[in-house]
């Protein structure tokens, strides 16, 4: 065989995704308020309904529980306990298995049950999910949803708490969501199953009900059967209104945050939800720093060798001139764990004097 081509290195690193721009109504005319977990429910619904194809598999997902979240509730019971089951605790399986269902045309949308239990997964995710449609050339393509219910809660502890997202984001081939509303997570569920590409959506748990003190914004109207939020736009829940202004940039839980330290500092922030982590929507973030000059990048990861920190290394790089201030990231405390003990897990999280302290910071530089 001839040698191939040094610009062939670069191909079928992800396949093309038929979804490309928004569709749907997000807030169709009198929808219903619905909470985060019951929006991924419904659309699952909706997905399994149309699509013989679909699957829905994990731990505790079947028809005697529905899910520990209820987040599969009476699924089994209207679609058969052959398209939505119980599986054994063993996240290798769970993950690999969906390579085999997509060869034989299947549509698996599959759930960790906890964010801390993937980790045994994560040989299959990295060495046969993310790689297939690259090293068959373009031939093979792998597309799977996984679910990962994510985030420090109510004391969850060491075991039920973590946040993963900068371990699945440096996983090339894959794609990484983390939707902060239920608009959004059902729109961004929706374009998950139609992707061609394995996609792992990551679900805060403190999101999924809204009672967590300041995520009520969580809960919104439910779109239509027909939306879908394309993954890699990030979205702005609004801009700025008084001078100088910070820009908050953030996801999942950071959203909520953000939200809160803009009513502290009324008209002064602005807030860019990315909604997607892998791909990333650089342009929307390219122009918070032209627009802003200040940037606060939120995480509950503790921040050193996070993906926020080479986001804000990435602005650095390529918005410098824009800046007035050095990008300022807020995140958890550095530590191995998120603590069990309900006082030592809000010391552990970023506090709200925290977050209005590094704004204040940026706005006065």
């Amino acid at each position: 065989a001839p040698e191939p081509e040094p610009e062939s290195l670069t191909r079928f690193v992800l396949a093309p995704s038929p979804i490309t721009q928004e569709q749907g109504q997000r807030h169709p005319p009198g929808a219903p308020e619905v909470l985060m977990v019951d929006a991924a429910l419904h659309a699952l619904e909706e997905i399994l309904a149309e699509h013989p194809e679909a699957l829905f598999y994990g731990q505790d997902v079947g028809r005697r529980l529905g899910g520990v979240f209820r987040e599969a509730a009476t699924l089994a019971e209207k679609f058969g306990d052959h398209r939505v089951f119980n599986t054994p605790i063993q996240e290798a399986y769970i993950i690999g298995s969906t390579v085999g269902m997509a060869a034989v045309g299947c549509r698996p949308i599959v759930e960790i049950q906890f964010a801390d239990y993937i980790w045994p997964g994560l040989n299959q995710l990295f060495t046969e999910l993310s790689r297939a449609y690259y090293l068959s050339y373009g031939k093979w393509t792998v597309p799977v949803v996984i679910r990962v219910p994510c985030g420090a809660y109510l004391g969850g502890g060491p075991y039920h708490s973590s946040s993963v997202e900068s371990v699945l984001t440096a996983i090339r081939g894959i794609k990484v969501v983390y939707p902060s509303n239920a608009a959004d997570l059902k729109g961004l569920l929706k374009a998950a199953f139609y992707d061609p590409n394995p996609v792992v959506i990551l679900e805060h748990k403190g999101l999924y009900w809204s009672k967590v003190p300041g995520t009520r914004a969580a809960k919104t109207p439910e779109p239509d059967k027909a939306y879908v939020v394309p993954i890699g736009q990030a979205r702005w829940w609004f801009h700025a209104e008084k001078e100088p202004a910070v820009a908050v940039i953030s996801y999942g839980m950071g959203v909520h945050w953000g939200l809160e330290l803009a009513r502290r500092l009324p008209g002064q922030v602005a807030l860019l939800d990315l909604r997607s982590l892998s791909p990333l929507d650089y342009e929307a973030v390219y122009e918070a720093a032209r627009r802003y000059h200040r940037l606060l990048l939120l995480t509950e990861e503790p921040p050193a060798h996070s993906f926020t920190q080479a986001l804000a290394g990435w602005i650095a790089e390529n918005a410098f001139t824009w800046l007035d201030a050095p990008v300022r990231v807020v995140g958890s405390a550095e530590v191995p764990a998120v603590p069990l003990n309900l006082t030592l897990e809000k010391t552990y999280l970023p506090s709200p004097e925290a977050l209005y302290a590094a704004a204040q910071a940026l706005l006065t530089f």
